[in-house]
C-alpha cells in the first residue's frame, strides 16, 4: 500500500514552468524547488508502524517455583521501520531542467519532476520552437555583447531608422528561412514539403545551428530598441551576438541589455511560477492543468469520423476541391523550383 507522501509524489509527476529571474543561476532555482518538495513529502503524516508478533518471556514471582522459562506472544512494533531509525522517506527527487536560461538572462524555465523527466526528453526531440524579447542599445560594442561589458567601441547611432532596421531584420529572417530548408533534409520540390511546410513541421533534423525562424523590431526608441526573436537551437550568448551584428549592420554597435524568454514550446509566461508560487501545491496545480491541456490537445487532433454515405452532389464539390488544390500544389511546386534554381 502506497504511503501519503507516495500518493503525493506521484500527483507531483510531470511537467511545470517557473519564472527565472534575471542574476540568478539556473542550478539555484532548481535546487530551491527540490528543496521545497522534498520537505514537504517529508513532513506528510506517516504510517503507524508495522506490527510483529515476539515470544517475550513473563516476569517470574518470588512465589512460584523455578520450573522454567515461561514465554508469552506479544504484538510490538516494528522500530527499524520509525522514521528516527529510517530516516525520511524521499532523500532526493529527481528535478530535470529543459532549455536552460544563463544568469544574465530571464523567463519560462520548464522543468520535469519524476516520469516528468522522460516526457521533458520526447517533447524537446521535436522542433519546438522558443520566443524571446531582447533589449538592444545602440552606440556601444563590449567584448561579452551585453551592456556591463568591457566597453571597446562607441560610435553615432543618429543615422539609424526604423525603416533601416526593419530592412536588416528582413534579411536576417531571409538567411535564416534559407538555413532552415537547408537543414530540414527535405526536397523542396516533393509532396512532403509542401505538406511539411503546411503543417509548420520544417526544421532541421536532430541539433543544428542557431535558426532564428522570426525576427520583429517591437519598440524602437534610438538608442533604445526591442526586439522579438522565434528561434530553434539557440543560446543566450548567441542571441546577444544577434544584437551585436545588428548594430554592425546598421554601420554602428550595439549591446544587449536583457533577455526574456516569454515562450517555450508549449509553455508562456502565463504559465509560469513566480518565485513566491514555488510551493508544491502550487506545482502541483500547475502539473494537472498540462496533463488536462495535454488531454484536450490529444481529443481536438483526433480525426473527425467519415459520413457513411455522400449524395452526387458531395462527390462533385470533392472532386473539384481536389482538382483545386493540385493546381495550387503545382504552382507552389513552380514558385519553390525557381527560388532554388
Amino acid at each position: 500500500m502506497a504511503t501519503p507522501a507516495v500518493r503525493m509524489f506521484r500527483r507531483l509527476e510531470g511537467l511545470f514552468c517557473v519564472y527565472k529571474p534575471s542574476g540568478v543561476h539556473w542550478k539555484l532555482v532548481r535546487d530551491s524547488i527540490e528543496t521545497n518538495l522534498l520537505k514537504v513529502l517529508n513532513a506528510t503524516p506517516s504510517q503507524p508502524l508495522p506490527q510483529e508478533v515476539r515470544f517475550l518471556a513473563q516476569p517470574s514471582t518470588e512465589t512460584e517455583a523455578p520450573k522454567g522459562l515461561t514465554l508469552s506472544a506479544t504484538s510490538v512494533p516494528v522500530l527499524s521501520k520509525h522514521p528516527l531509525v529510517s530516516g525520511p522517506e524521499f532523500q532526493n527527487i529527481q528535478v530535470g531542467v529543459g532549455h536552460r536560461l544563463d544568469a544574465f538572462s530571464s523567463g519560462v524555465l520548464v522543468l520535469g519532476v519524476g516520469n516528468g523527466n522522460k516526457t521533458l526528453n520526447d517533447l524537446y526531440r521535436t522542433r519546438v520552437t522558443r520566443d524571446y524579447t531582447l533589449e538592444g542599445e545602440f552606440g556601444t560594442a563590449t567584448d561579452d555583447f551585453t551592456h556591463t561589458g568591457g566597453v571597446v567601441e562607441r560610435s553615432t547611432y543618429e543615422h539609424i531608422t526604423q525603416d533601416k532596421l526593419e530592412r536588416v531584420l528582413a534579411m536576417l529572417e531571409g538567411a535564416n528561412q534559407k538555413a532552415l530548408l537547408m537543414y530540414s533534409n527535405v526536397d523542396m520540390r516533393s509532396q512532403e514539403a509542401y505538406e511539411m511546410a503546411v503543417q509548420g513541421l520544417l526544421g532541421p533534423e536532430g541539433k543544428s545551428a542557431p535558426i532564428l525562424t522570426g525576427l520583429r523590431c517591437i519598440h524602437f526608441q534610438p538608442p533604445n530598441f526591442i526586439l522579438e526573436v522565434q528561434c530553434l537551437n539557440e543560446t543566450q550568448k548567441y542571441l546577444r551576438k544577434v544584437v551585436h551584428e545588428i548594430g554592425l549592420e546598421l554601420r554602428s554597435t550595439a549591446v544587449c541589455k536583457g533577455i526574456r524568454r516569454t515562450r517555450d514550446g508549449l509553455f508562456t509566461l502565463q504559465d509560469a511560477l513566480t518565485r513566491h508560487h514555488w510551493t508544491a501545491a502550487d506545482i502541483t496545480q500547475a502539473i494537472r492543468q498540462y496533463h488536462s491541456s495535454k488531454k484536450h490537445r490529444k481529443r481536438s487532433q483526433s480525426p473527425a469520423k467519415k459520413p457513411a454515405l455522400k449524395t452526387s452532389e458531395d462527390v462533385t464539390a470533392t472532386q473539384q476541391n481536389e482538382a483545386n488544390e493540385e493546381a495550387a500544389v503545382g504552382k507552389i511546386k513552380k514558385l519553390v523550383a525557381e527560388t532554388r534554381s
